[in-house]
C-alpha cells in the first residue's frame, strides 16, 4: 500500500500509470494499492500509523524537516537505489546521518518570476531585470505608478517568509554564511542573517506587497494575483503548482521571465535554491523491505518522471530528461541547477519552520521587533 497526497490529481495519473507499468514487470504478482490522503492533515494521519506501527508500505514526504523528524520508522535505502544515485539529484533532503530514506521525485526550489508585459507597461526593460536590491526598489516604483503591486505574497499559513528566506537568502548572506547555515552553523545573531527580516518588513512596510498578506493564502491566492497581472513578481515554486507550467498558462511562455536575486550584500553571488522536493520512503514495519524500494525505483524511473514533467510540470529529478520544449522559464530554471544551493529554510526543523511563520506574521503586522524575531527564532533552532 502507498500513501501520498498526489495520486489522487489528474495531472498524476500518467506518472502513477507508467511507475506502475514499471513495477508490474519487475513484481507481476504484486498488486499495489495507492491511497491519496488529503495534504493538510498527511502529517497528522502518518503520525498516527507511525505511532501504532502499521500503515502504508510505502508514503511520500517533503524533503528536509518532514522527512528527517521520522526516519527512525524508515528503512535506510542505500543499497537498494545504488544505481540511480547519478541520474536523480536532490538526495540530500532525504538523507539523515549519512544515511538515505527516499527517493527523489521532483526537485523543488524558489525562483523568482517576473510579468515582462508587466515591465513593458511600467517602461522597464524587461530582459534586463534589477541586479541589486536598490535598483530593484527602483524598478518597483515605476510598477505601483504602472498600477501593480512589486510582490505577490500569500503569508495566511505562514509559508511566504520560508519563500522569502530561500529565493533571496544567497543574495543577503556570505558564501561562508550560507555554507554554514546549512551545515547547521546558524549564527542568528549575524547582521545579514537579521537582514532578511528586516527586508522581509521593511518590504511590507512600503506596501512592495498585495493588501493583506497575512490574510492571503498562498495556494493559490497569492499565485492568482500574481497569474492575473496584479503584481510583477512572485516567489513562487518550481515543481507542479504555483510554477512556470501554470504561469505559462495565464502570462504566456515569452512573457514570463525567472530573475536572479537582486544583490543586497556587495560580494554575494545569487544563485537558486532548490532541494529534493518530494520522495517516496520505505515503512520500516513493510514485510518485504526489497519489493517496496522497487516500487519506490520504479516511482522515480525515467518514463515515469518525464510523464511527471509533460502532464503536471514538475521540475523532476531526473537530470537526463528534455525541457527544452517547456519555454524560456523552465529552460533557464534547469540552467540554474548547476550552480544552485540548498534552501536555506528547509535545513531548519519543522517546529522551528512552524514559529518562523507566525513570527512572520507578527513582522508584517508590526507587533514584534527583528531583533526579537531572530532572538526567538535562534533559540528554537538551537533547542533542536
Amino acid at each position: 500500500m502507498v500513501w501520498d497526497w498526489k495520486s489522487g490529481e489528474p495531472s498524476a495519473g500518467p506518472y502513477i500509470e507508467k511507475a506502475k507499468a514499471d513495477f508490474a514487470k519487475k513484481h507481476p504478482d504484486v498488486t499495489l494499492e495507492f491511497v491519496a490522503q488529503p495534504f493538510d492533515q498527511y502529517y497528522t494521519l502518518l503520525g498516527a500509523a507511525i505511532q501504532s506501527g502499521k500503515g502504508p508500505d510505502v508514503m511520500l514526504f517533503n524533503g528536509g524537516g518532514q522527512i528527517r523528524d521520522r526516519v527512525d520508522a524508515l528503512v535506510p535505502l542505500d543499497e537498494y537505489v545504488a544505481e540511480d544515485k547519478q541520474r536523480l539529484a536532490g538526495w540530500d533532503a532525504f538523507a539523515k546521518d549519512g544515511k538515505t530514506y527516499a527517493g527523489p521525485v521532483t526537485l523543488q526550489g524558489h525562483p523568482i518570476y517576473y510579468n515582462k508585459a508587466l515591465y513593458e507597461k511600467a517602461g522597464l526593460d524587461p530582459a534586463s531585470p534589477a541586479t541589486t536590491w536598490d535598483k530593484f526598489l527602483a524598478d518597483c516604483a515605476a510598477i505601483a505608478k504602472a498600477g501593480a503591486k512589486c510582490f505577490a505574497l500569500g503569508n495566511k499559513e505562514g509559508a511566504g517568509i520560508q519563500f522569502w528566506m530561500s529565493a533571496l537568502g544567497s543574495a543577503i548572506l556570505t558564501a561562508q554564511e550560507y555554507d554554514d547555515w546549512i551545515a547547521g552553523k546558524r549564527d542568528w545573531n549575524s547582521p545579514n542573517v537579521k537582514r532578511i527580516f528586516q527586508l522581509w518588513k521593511e518590504a511590507g512596510d512600503a506596501g512592495l506587497n498585495n493588501e493583506g498578506a497575512n490574510s492571503t493564502a498562498m495556494f493559490n491566492d497569492a499565485f492568482a494575483l500574481f497569474q492575473s497581472a496584479k503584481a510583477a513578481h512572485v516567489i513562487g515554486l518550481m515543481s507542479d503548482v504555483g510554477h512556470w507550467k501554470d504561469f505559462n498558462e495565464f502570462l504566456t511562455p515569452d512573457k514570463l521571465g525567472v530573475m536572479s536575486a537582486p544583490v543586497v550584500t556587495a560580494g554575494t553571488t545569487p544563485s537558486l535554491a532548490y532541494d529534493g522536493g518530494i520522495g517516496y520512503a520505505v515503512a520500516k514495519w513493510t514485510k518485504d523491505p526489497k519489493v517496496a524500494a522497487d516500487l519506490v525505483r520504479s516511482l522515480t524511473s525515467t518514463d515515469a518522471l518525464n510523464a511527471f514533467y509533460a502532464d503536471a510540470g514538475a521540475i523532476a529529478s531526473d537530470t537526463t530528461i528534455d525541457v527544452s520544449q517547456a519555454g524560456p522559464a523552465a529552460a533557464t530554471i534547469v540552467s540554474q541547477l548547476k550552480n544552485g544551493k540548498p534552501a536555506l529554510h528547509v535545513a531548519l526543523s519543522s517546529k522551528t519552520l512552524d514559529l518562523m511563520g507566525r513570527i512572520a506574521q507578527q513582522l508584517l503586522s508590526g507587533s514584534i521587533s527583528v531583533d526579537e524575531a531572530v532572538k526567538q527564532l535562534g533559540a528554537s533552532d538551537q533547542a533542536g
